[in-house]
């Protein structure tokens, strides 16, 4: 027996017969006249071929298939309005379960300290993060967002800026004291730069310097010049995100005179 709306709206109006004991009542409770009701118990019946319901002047009762039937079919009626009611609470109230996929700066960073705060906001929720140094297939590993530095690369899913922050170029007084401080950008192709990687392309973040409304990219490397010494990265001229690490801000704070470059 195929299963429609009609066999459904009908089973509903037998339950509130039963519920309500008589036609009128069960017609106050959904709405309708009770020859409206009388005429879906009369199409139930039709359907399934059997009478459900003994009729007298003032009451009706359920009959042995009536009996069984409503057994089987009212558990499924409340199952089904329990799931209707949950579900329209649901769009007031956060619950469920988020999987956020992110690389491990902006996972330490950026969202570790606001996790308990967040989560005290929507205690219903059970957050997954996952630090990955690659996006991968969100889809077809069960993430619900992914959060990456830098701008995202061109597919269907859905892109939202939450932060603008900045790059700044710091070295260690140590390096300079050694090998002088650039004077220029181009000098820096002379010098030991870090490269940053960027988690989504896996390609290095490119060496960019502004100079007012200029924008100028400067090829670096990582690997020491002709003549040059290899020396601890800690040494080395390096790119950070501003306000993400104190130290880093420490160490700028050395370089004030370059006020030639700006980095954006």
């Amino acid at each position: 027996m195929a299963l429609d709306g009609r066999l459904l709206s009908n089973v509903s109006v037998l339950a509130a017969v039963v519920e309500g004991g008589n036609f009128a009542r069960a017609a106050d409770a959904l709405g309708l006249t009770p020859s409206g009701v009388s005429r879906a118990i009369a199409r139930l019946e039709a359907r399934i071929g059997v009478r459900l319901l003994d009729r007298t002047t003032r009451s009706v009762s359920l009959t042995d298939e009536g009996r069984s039937l409503y057994a089987n079919i009212n558990p499924l009626v409340l199952g089904i309005e329990d799931a209707v009611t949950r579900t329209s609470g649901s769009s007031g109230s956060v619950r469920g379960r988020l999987r956020v996929n992110a690389d491990a700066f902006t996972s330490r960073l950026l969202l570790s300290p606001h996790i308990g705060r967040f989560l005290d906001l929507y205690p219903e929720l059970s957050l997954e993060l996952s630090a990955r140094e690659q996006l991968g297939d969100l889809v077809a590993d069960g993430f619900d967002v992914a959060v990456r530095f830098g701008d995202p690369p061109s597919s269907s899913l859905v892109a939202r800026r939450l932060i603008d922050t900045r790059m700044v170029t710091v070295a260690a007084p140590d390096y300079l004291a050694r090998h002088g401080r650039p004077a220029k950008p181009a000098e820096l192709a002379d010098h030991l730069c870090i490269q940053v990687r960027s988690a989504m392309t896996g390609q290095p973040i490119p060496w960019q310097l502004k100079r007012g409304r200029k924008v100028i990219t400067v090829p670096t490397s990582g690997a020491p010049a002709p003549g040059r010494r290899r020396h601890h990265p800690r040494n080395v001229p390096v790119r950070c995100r501003r306000g993400a690490d104190q130290g880093a801000r420490d160490t700028a704070a050395a370089r004030r005179r370059p006020a030639r470059r700006s980095v954006p």
